[in-house]
């Protein structure tokens, strides 16, 4: 199975997005907390006229955006309706559109900086996304993302491969893989980094709450469908049991970090 095949449907990914809209942000201090690594990335000369958060969820990132760029115009873009419904009263950008990362709704040449944390993950052709950033962005503008890597989640996929053999844990790309559509993407490669980050849950029955409500639960093809009898959760629970540290239950994300730069 190809990369792209692996990777879920957007339709569902939309729709997954939007029911955790209310719930979203009370959960979401892995998006905080790598969102904020990327913002410190950002080139320090770097004063956009017009930037774009790609994938903008709650529109958390787009109101720190317009913080530190006050003097730009900020356009906020999501796949999920209702994010978008629950962003825009919560401002930052002046304009938050419904649209794909794959065919950006936006002119040539019209922005100086697209940023996106913890979305592009879930495009099934990355190459459109950065064809689409070349195309929009301006000479000089930046294009700074993080994605999920292949090995996120592996403390959980492991765990289920003691229980059965379906797909239980979303499937990302390899970090190979972005090195290699960065480098020919048409852009110049300032960052490209992979790190991981582990977040620590009391139980089992946290860590799958928490991706319940960030609308981050499996959405493979191949993906069990139906409810999860209670024997085979406990059998994933005992599995899960022999990766405990001290801090808790690991749940260990693979991120990628990218910052681009348009000749």
């Amino acid at each position: 199975m190809n990369a792209q095949s692996a990777l879920p449907d957007k339709a569902l990914v939309a729709a997954s997005f939007s029911r955790a809209a209310g719930s979203y942000d009370a959960v979401a201090d892995l998006q905080r907390r790598v969102g904020q690594q990327l913002l410190g990335l950002l080139p320090a000369d770097l004063a956009p006229e017009r930037w774009l958060d790609l994938g903008c969820g709650t529109g958390h990132f787009a109101r720190q955006l317009a913080a530190r760029y006050p003097q730009g115009e900020g356009l906020a873009l999501d796949i999920a309706e209702g994010m978008l419904r629950h962003a825009r009263p919560l401002g930052g950008a002046r304009h938050f559109l419904a649209g794909d990362a794959e065919a950006l709704p936006l002119r040539e040449v019209s922005c100086e900086l697209i940023f996106s944390s913890l979305a592009l993950q879930w495009c099934a052709n990355l190459p459109a996304v950065l064809d689409e950033a070349l195309r929009v962005l301006r000479p000089g503008g930046v294009l700074a993302f993080s994605s999920l890597v292949d090995g996120t989640l592996d403390e959980l996929r492991q765990s289920w491969r003691q229980v059965d053999e379906r797909v239980h844990v979303n499937r990302f790309r390899h970090f190979a893989e972005y090195q290699a559509l960065c480098a020919g993407s048409g852009l110049r490669v300032r960052h490209l980094q992979q790190r991981p980050l582990a977040l620590h849950f009391a139980d089992l029955f946290s860590l799958t709450r928490e991706l319940k409500a960030l609308g981050a639960q499996n959405r493979n093809p191949g993906r069990p469908l139906g409810l999860t009898g209670r024997a085979r959760l406990r059998a994933l629970g005992e599995a899960y049991e022999r990766f405990r540290q001290p801090q808790g239950l690991p749940a260990t994300y693979q991120v990628v970090y990218v910052v681009l730069e348009k000749g």
